[in-house]
């Protein structure tokens, strides 16, 4: 029987080729952590495969497409005091996942942990380590790393009980930049969420461009603002993708969905606590 305190949920849709690259990387992973594949309903041959080749592995299997709510699912079926996220295309480096237990240990406060991510074959940086490692809400006397508001899914590494107090990922933004409302709830709980650059993830992303996201990101920091923040600023968002939808089809079309869903964002709105505003606030003024 596994004993690990770390387990991981892996979150998939119709990329059975890459899953199984995956699968095996995160297999010969020395911590042996228990792995969840929770399927998204997919209608290549994801789930026969599985069968074929992974048999003793645990899969959840859902009868259509919950989006990133495939992750919530996997949190509550996985009952290890601590979850890693990966995707189909991404894996944790050897002694990562002991790396981050030992943070999650000696931090009882830490809610989430992003993890540093290399990209492909040549483990270039991803961009976004720089970012969260400049965040200008800096550390905690408490928590280890930096406090951010923000991370990748797929690297990152959750206290269970801190991603379901917060609710774990919002329905109504199904997938593409779902990342900061969960940040932001999770800190509005009082959890930490730190970048952790010690902590690492490999991400090895299709170079093919996945249609229909920039559509739906833009959607999401759109209804994330009406979720989450003041109304003024909200409704300077609004504008400001207006004002792009003119000449811009990305952007017509994202405000079209959002503007679809705003009655549900708003019968959902939770304006976070004073004092993460303002820390929100900072992070406008840092990344405008």
């Amino acid at each position: 029987m596994n004993h690990s305190p770390i387990g991981i949920v892996i979150a998939t849709r119709n990329r059975s080729d890459s899953l199984a690259r995956t699968l095996r990387r995160l297999l010969d992973l020395p911590e042996r952590p228990e792995i969840l594949v929770v399927d998204n309903a997919s209608t290549d041959d994801t789930r026969s495969r599985l069968a074929r080749d992974f048999p003793r592995l645990r899969v959840l299997a859902l009868p259509f497409n919950r989006g990133s709510l495939a992750r919530t699912h996997g949190v509550r079926a996985l009952r290890t005091p601590y979850v890693a996220f990966s995707d189909d295309d991404s894996w944790w480096a050897p002694g990562a996942l002991e790396h981050a237990v030992k943070l999650m240990d000696t931090h009882p406060r830490l809610g989430l942990i992003s993890a540093r991510t290399l990209v492909g074959t040549a483990e270039e940086p991803d961009p976004l380590n720089d970012v969260l490692a400049a965040s200008p809400l800096g550390p905690a006397h408490d928590l280890p790393g930096t406090q951010v508001l923000g991370f990748l899914a797929c690297a990152s590494v959750v206290r269970r009980e801190a991603y379901l107090d917060a609710g774990g990922f919002h329905p109504l933004l199904f997938f593409g930049g779902e990342e900061t409302l969960l940040a932001y709830d999770i800190a509005a709980r009082g959890w930490g969420v730190t970048h952790c650059p010690d902590v690492v993830a490999h991400h090895h992303p299709d170079p093919a461009p996945r249609t229909g996201r920039p559509v739906r990101v833009l959607r999401n920091e759109l209804l994330t603002a009406w979720l989450r923040r003041p109304l003024p600023h909200a409704l300077a968002r609004t504008c400001g993708l207006a004002a792009d939808a003119r000449h811009d089809p990305t952007a017509r079309q994202a405000l079209r969905e959002s503007l679809t869903l705003l009655p549900a964002a708003l019968r959902a709105r939770r304006p976070l606590p004073p004092h993460l505003e303002r820390a929100a606030r900072t992070l406008d003024g840092a990344h405008p």
